[in-house]
C-alpha cells in the first residue's frame, strides 16, 4: 500500500516537473522567437529606409505660386478646357454643370522609379450623392485631349488614378429596385486605379469596376483639413495611399505588383462635371525621383524595355482572385496558436491520465 502510494506521488511529481519544465521551455522559446521576429521587422524597415532615397523633381512638379501656368509657353504645365489658376489652387472645374478641365505637364517623364504626392480639394454645394463627377491623376502617353473619363480621353495608354465621387452603377440599380450584395457594396467617394493599353475603355456606367486594379473609399468632400493622394511606382509595383483624416498619416488604398509602365509618359490631372457638379482643385503635384538599390537578378529582370502598359496576372486581379501571401507576423501568430493548441492538448492529456490513474488505484484498494 505504502509502496503504491509512493509510486503515485512519484508519478505526479514527475508529471508536474515535466509540465513545469515544458512550460518554461515553451515560454522561453516563443519569447526568443518573438524577439527575433520583432528585430527582423525592424531591420527590414531600416533596410528599406536606407536603400531608397527621394529627390524632388521640380520640372515635373506643380506648386504655388504657379508661375506662368496657363499663360506662358515657358511654363512646365499647360491648362486645358475650363481650368483656371488662382493664387491658392489650380481649379480644374468649378461647381457648375457641364464643365471639364485639366492641367498637363509639357515634359515627358523618363524616371524609372517615382512617387507623386497630390494635394487636392473637392468641395461644393451639392449634398451627398448629389455631386459629381470626380477627378483623375494621369501618367499617360497622350496629353491635352478632352474626353469622358474624368475630363480625359477614353482608351488611354498608361495609368489613371480616379477619385470618383458619384455612384453611377448604384443609382442605376436603385432605379431597377436592385441592390449590391454586401461583399460588392462601395462607399463613395471611391479611389481606384486602372492601367490602359490604348484599346481598353473605362466603363463609366459601372464606375470602372471591369478594369479596376483595386481601390478604397475616401470621404474627401467638403473637409476643412487638407487631403492628399500618394502614388508610388517602384520595382514595377504600384502603390496608392491616402491621407484624408487630418492626422498626417497615410492609409493603404491599393498595392499591385507586376505593373509595367513605359518611360516617357506625361503627368496630368483632370476633372469633369455633368448634371451634378463640384469644385475640383489641385493645390500641388509633387513628383519625387526614387533612387533604389537593386540586386543583379532584379536588374536582369527589369532590363527589357517596356513599350506597352500591362499588369501581370491581370485576369486574376480583375476577378478578385489575387492570392495574398501571409506576412511574417501572420505566420508567427499562426504557428503560435497551433503550438498553444498542442500545448493545451498535452496538459489536458496529463490531467486526464492523472485522474484515470487515481480512479484505477481506488478500484483496487
Amino acid at each position: 500500500m505504502a509502496a503504491t502510494t509512493n509510486q503515485n506521488l512519484f508519478g505526479r511529481n514527475l508529471s508536474w516537473v515535466l509540465y513545469t519544465r515544458f512550460n518554461m521551455d515553451f515560454k522561453s522559446y516563443w519569447t526568443f522567437v518573438f524577439i527575433i521576429v520583432a528585430l527582423s521587422q525592424s531591420f527590414a524597415n531600416d533596410d528599406d529606409h536606407h536603400e531608397m532615397e527621394e529627390f524632388l523633381k521640380r520640372e515635373y512638379s506643380l506648386s504655388k505660386p504657379y508661375q506662368g501656368v496657363g499663360s506662358s509657353g515657358s511654363s512646365h504645365w499647360e491648362l486645358m478646357g475650363d481650368s483656371m489658376v488662382t493664387t491658392e489652387q489650380v481649379r480644374l472645374t468649378s461647381d457648375m454643370q457641364s464643365r471639364q478641365g485639366a492641367v498637363w505637364s509639357r515634359i515627358p517623364c523618363h524616371l524609372k522609379d517615382w512617387e507623386m504626392q497630390v494635394h487636392f480639394k473637392i468641395h461644393g454645394q451639392g449634398k451627398k450623392n448629389l455631386n459629381g463627377d470626380g477627378m483623375a491623376i494621369w501618367y499617360t502617353k497622350e496629353r491635352m485631349q478632352k474626353g469622358p473619363v474624368f475630363g480625359n480621353k477614353d482608351n488611354f495608354t498608361g495609368l489613371g488614378v480616379f477619385v470618383d465621387t458619384y455612384p453611377n452603377e448604384e443609382k442605376q440599380l436603385e432605379a431597377q429596385k436592385k441592390r449590391y450584395s454586401p461583399r460588392t457594396q462601395r462607399i463613395f467617394p471611391f479611389v481606384l486605379a486602372m492601367v490602359g493599353n490604348g484599346s481598353v475603355g473605362y466603363d463609366h456606367e459601372r464606375d470602372g469596376r471591369p478594369t479596376e486594379l483595386g481601390g478604397c473609399n475616401a470621404m474627401v468632400r467638403n473637409l476643412k483639413h487638407d487631403t492628399f493622394l500618394f502614388i508610388r511606382y517602384i520595382r514595377r509595383r504600384l502603390t496608392v495611399m491616402i491621407d484624408i483624416d487630418g492626422q498626417h498619416e497615410w492609409r493603404d488604398c491599393l498595392d499591385v505588383p507586376g505593373v509595367k509602365l513605359p518611360k516617357g509618359y506625361y503627368f496630368g490631372a483632370s476633372s469633369i462635371t455633368g448634371d451634378l457638379s463640384d469644385n475640383h482643385d489641385v493645390l500641388s503635384l509633387k513628383l519625387y525621383q526614387l533612387t533604389v538599390l537593386r540586386s543583379k537578378k532584379e536588374e536582369e529582370e527589369e532590363a527589357e524595355e517596356i513599350t506597352i502598359p500591362s499588369v501581370d496576372n491581370l485576369e486574376q486581379i480583375l476577378r478578385g482572385e489575387m492570392e495574398e501571401g501571409m506576412s511574417g507576423v501572420a505566420i508567427f501568430f499562426t504557428v503560435l496558436f497551433c503550438m498553444l493548441g498542442f500545448f493545451m492538448l498535452v496538459v489536458v492529456g496529463l490531467v486526464v491520465y492523472s485522474h484515470w490513474n487515481e480512479n484505477r488505484r481506488k478500484r483496487f484498494y
